[in-house]
């Protein structure tokens, strides 16, 4: 392919060489902040009775809770590209885990909710923003092990889901009062100011990547086949994540269990990822054709969405793994976005291209799951609307599964060069 090989000999990026221990806070920067991209939107799940409760929140304000994550990722996740060519890839990480941080502290001291809801806004508007560079940067530093590292760091996230979804209510019932729901979310303010600590040395490295990325932007992605495919499967994948994430407890509180034991079944979900995070995104680094990989992943879809429909108040422990395995799509479809470009410029505005629009596609399922139990009083339409989504969801992953390059699409719409003779 003409594209391919002009692609690969202009702007292939490989980074100057770094000692091992440069590397290292590569990797632990990456690992960190990987971490902190879902406490802030998980966290709420198990209390979201509490909160609501608590802030005294209608309706529509708590349904608009569930879908800030996605709407905010759909939003500032777009402009997450333009960020890091303005200011470096490394300074914009630092920047979002500032406001993740400010975000988190500030709203668990808030009793209005319209505040809670605009500080969440501003901690998801930094995750979102760090959503779509970690492809990037994986690509820029570790080009050759896009794979093993995309395994490594949604491990990472995977592990920072569990312990939000797992430890939230925990940390809320230390001491002898009522469950305080504000120390359980405003714990997770600390793990991200942690986590900036390797970004202040990291952030030299944009002295001298600026010149590097192309010109490639997201309404360039936004002309190819395979970024709306992309964007199509992504967005399908949030809709149902973010769905689970956001109601899953409150399905099995529904279901008669304690916030305690909601919160641990939502755990498992969570806490499945952690090992299928790892694994998923070396195989799929490792095969030319990914399809048998997404359908062994995506099977546990029905399974879990028939028994919660079915009888969710028995093997609830069953029914969780299921839909924690099928939600695994997220690790491998974050390895395509590093597998679909051949840059970290083209990776750059993918992965904004697919995210930002995906999540516009995905608000749509949190806050029409909350309409959907409202009217009809109970959980099976929901559910079973979410079964059904899982059909065009595995249909356009079968299409994205095929090889291929956003620059070599990109490289076919460009008119061919004339020649004077």
């Amino acid at each position: 392919m003409p594209g391919a090989a002009r692609w690969l000999n202009r702007e292939v990026t490989t980074p100057e060489p770094e000692s091992k221990l440069a590397r290292l806070l590569v990797v632990l920067g990456i690992v960190a902040l990987a971490f902190n991209l879902r406490p802030a939107a998980v966290s709420v799940g198990p209390v979201l009775d509490e909160v609501s409760d608590g802030l005294g929140m209608h309706a529509a304000e708590t349904g608009l809770l569930t879908a800030l994550p996605v709407l905010s990722f759909a939003t500032m996740g777009a402009l997450a590209p333009r960020v890091a060519r303005l200011v470096g890839v490394h300074r914009a990480a630092l920047l979002a885990l500032v406001l993740v941080t400010l975000g988190l502290a500030v709203r668990s001291t808030v009793d209005e909710p319209v505040t809670f809801l605009v500080l969440s806004f501003l901690a998801l508007a930094g995750m979102a923003v760090a959503n779509v560079l970690l492809p990037s940067l994986v690509k820029l530093h570790f080009p050759g092990r896009v794979g093993l590292l995309t395994a490594i760091y949604s491990t990472a996230l995977a592990i920072g889901l569990s312990s939000a979804s797992v430890l939230t209510v925990p940390v809320a019932e230390i001491g002898d009062g009522p469950l305080d729901w504000r120390r359980g979310l405003a714990v997770w303010a600390g793990t991200a100011v942690i986590a900036m600590l390797p970004w202040f040395g990291l952030v030299r490295h944009d002295r001298k990547e600026r010149a590097e990325h192309g010109p490639i932007s997201t309404g360039q992605v936004a002309r190819t086949r395979l970024g709306w495919l992309m964007a199509l499967f992504f967005g399908l994948q949030s809709l149902q994540a973010y769905s689970i994430f956001g109601w899953l407890a409150k399905v099995f509180r529904d279901a008669g269990s304690s916030a305690s034991e909601a919160g641990l079944l939502l755990g498992i979900t969570t806490a499945i990822s952690i090992p299928l995070s790892f694994a998923i995104p070396s195989l799929a680094a490792r095969v030319r054709n990914q399809r048998l990989l997404l359908t062994a992943i995506m099977v546990w879809y029905p399974i879990g969405y028939l028994g919660l429909i079915l009888v969710p108040d028995r093997a609830s422990w069953f029914w969780a793994l299921s839909v924690g395995i099928g939600a695994c799509t997220f690790p491998f479809i974050l390895t395509l976005i590093g597998l679909r470009a051949r840059t970290p410029a083209g990776t750059a505005a993918l992965s904004g291209f697919t995210q930002s629009t995906g999540y516009l596609i995905a608000a749509l399922g949190p806050f029409g799951v909350g309409v959907l139990h409202d009217a009809s009083d109970g959980w099976t339409l929901p559910l079973t609307v979410l079964l059904a989504l899982c059909v065009p969801q595995y249909l356009i992953g079968l299409m994205t599964a095929r090889p291929a390059y956003v620059e070599d699409e990109l490289d076919e719409r460009k008119p061919p060069a004339t020649l004077n003779v």
